[in-house]
């Protein structure tokens, strides 16, 4: 039943006066002069009081509850304050149910309200079934209807009555994205989407699970699979749906459905409710999907390029240790080259005498070659090479990436690589573009014979650092 969006607590509490606070009392609860004047053809204390009542709830509910008299005593009081009423003359009031519906008609039509009728559940019915589409939460409905109710100033039905609406709009929205969308399930794609909730052996789970399921790190596996799912999806055309019919929220909605149902419960569903949830997860899962290829090729990248930077710091470490001697014999052996009292002649022997040829010989054992500009970085980066080979191209061959002009040399070079990958050449081209190189990597990325097998440094950071962004 559509009661059933509400516990029987829940409805109790939707037809009854709630708690007020102060705000909601100063304004809704302080007549006019208008007001006073009008609230005085009632003549009785009671009715006086009574009125006031439902001429102050209207507009803060958009509806007056049955039992008047149970109005928050803050506000019976204030009334009476304004009145000049005793509080206790607003007992007994409505009791004859005839009496309380006429003064509610006097008093709509004083504040220009209206009751429901033909017009107004029809209007009604259409704002239900534009916010059905975009939210299908049936309490969400019933207080956004409560809301355009009051915002038009017609009075609210019962609570069943406007449950019964949002039940109508809901149902109908199905209807209606399924006709938004029945374009696109030709024969092919219904086949395609059906087949999608039959589980593959060879996955050892139904297709809808394998797209679902994201990768737990990464990895070049995790890459793969995901580049895997990508393909596979873009060979359903999944790339390709043009779903602008629907809202937005209605897209977000049906694809969080197909996320959190199973394929059981999705096989349970009629065709016209199924296939349009199907519809739209496939194509949310086209972008979800290829976001999550470009976010896991950069963190494995990144990945490399950091555990290449620890090893660099190490390595520097290493040498800096070795260095400590040959600088504390540079120490001795300045001072005696320095000193213009000592006979050219005399040094060497001064030296070797001094040091002794121990010294000198290990010393000159120990010498490091120099480092090039980017302090070995790229040479170390370069041991990555077999770890970044079992993704990297499969990659660049299914992604294409667009940036703006500063990223004009990047994608060239990126396109030689792709080429060079499928054609199993290993020379990058003389005339490579090299302007996206950092400086300190120019020396060594720019030697004459370079190994195609891994993007262009300055690729191994995040999309920022590139200034790229992937489409499928």
């Amino acid at each position: 039943m559509a009661t059933r969006v509400f516990s029987d607590e829940e409805l109790e509490g939707l037809r009854s006066f709630p708690a007020i606070g102060k705000d909601e009392l100063i304004r809704y609860f302080t007549l006019t002069a208008a007001d006073q004047a009008f609230l005085g053809k009632f003549r009785r204390a009671q009715n006086v009081l009574g009125a006031a009542v439902q001429l102050s709830t209207l507009p803060w509910l958009g509806f007056v509850p049955d039992d008047v008299p149970s109005a928050p005593p803050a506000a019976v009081g204030r009334l009476a304050r304004q009145l000049g009423v005793a509080v206790a003359d607003l007992a007994g009031y409505g009791e004859r149910g005839q009496t309380r519906t006429d003064h509610l008609r006097e008093i709509a039509e004083y504040l220009s309200w209206k009751p429901a009728k033909a017009i107004e559940f029809k209007e009604l019915d259409e704002f239900l079934l534009a916010r059905a589409m975009e939210h299908d939460s049936p309490s969400l409905l019933f207080r956004l209807g409560c809301e355009y109710l009051r915002s038009a100033k017609v009075i609210r039905p019962g609570v069943v009555s406007l449950l019964e609406k949002v039940a109508t709009a809901r149902q109908a929205a199905e209807e209606e994205t399924h006709g938004r969308v029945a374009h696109l399930l030709t024969g092919e794609q219904v086949r395609g989407l059906d087949g999608l909730l039959v589980v593959e052996p060879t996955l050892g789970s139904t297709r809808l699970h394998w797209m679902v399921t994201g990768p737990v790190q990464g990895s070049p596996t995790s890459v793969k699979g995901e580049v895997e799912k990508l393909l596979f999806l873009r060979g359903l055309g999944a790339d390709r749906l043009d779903l602008s019919a629907l809202p937005a929220e209605r897209r977000r909605y049906l694809a969080q459905i197909g996320r959190r149902l199973t394929a059981q419960a999705l096989v349970r569903r009629e065709p016209n409710r199924r296939h349009p949830i199907l519809l739209t997860l496939l194509a949310q899962s086209a972008v979800d999907v290829l976001d999550s290829v470009v976010q896991l090729f950069d963190q494995t990248l990144s990945g490399s390029e950091s555990r290449a930077k620890i090893k660099l710091r190490e390595v520097l470490a290493e040498r800096a240790k070795l260095s400590e001697d040959r600088l504390v014999l540079l120490d001795e052996i300045l001072p005696v080259l320095a000193d213009t009292g000592i006979p050219d002649e005399e040094v060497g022997t001064l030296l070797r005498g001094k040091i002794g040829m121990s010294r000198l010989r290990a010393a000159h054992a120990g010498a490091t070659v120099r480092l090039p500009r980017d302090h070995g970085h790229l040479a170390l980066l370069d041991g990555s090479y077999t770890y970044i080979r079992q993704f990297a191209p499969k990659v660049l061959e299914t992604v294409r990436f667009k940036g703006g002009t500063e990223a004009k040399p990047l994608i060239e070079a990126l396109g030689i690589l792709r080429e060079l990958n499928a054609t199993g050449a290993r020379n990058v081209p003389e005339d490579a573009p090299t302007l996206f190189v950092p400086t300190r990597c120019r020396a060594t990325s720019t030697r004459p014979q370079r190994r195609a097998t891994r993007p262009p440094t300055g690729t191994t950071g995040s999309c920022a650092r590139c200034s790229l962004c992937a489409t499928a």
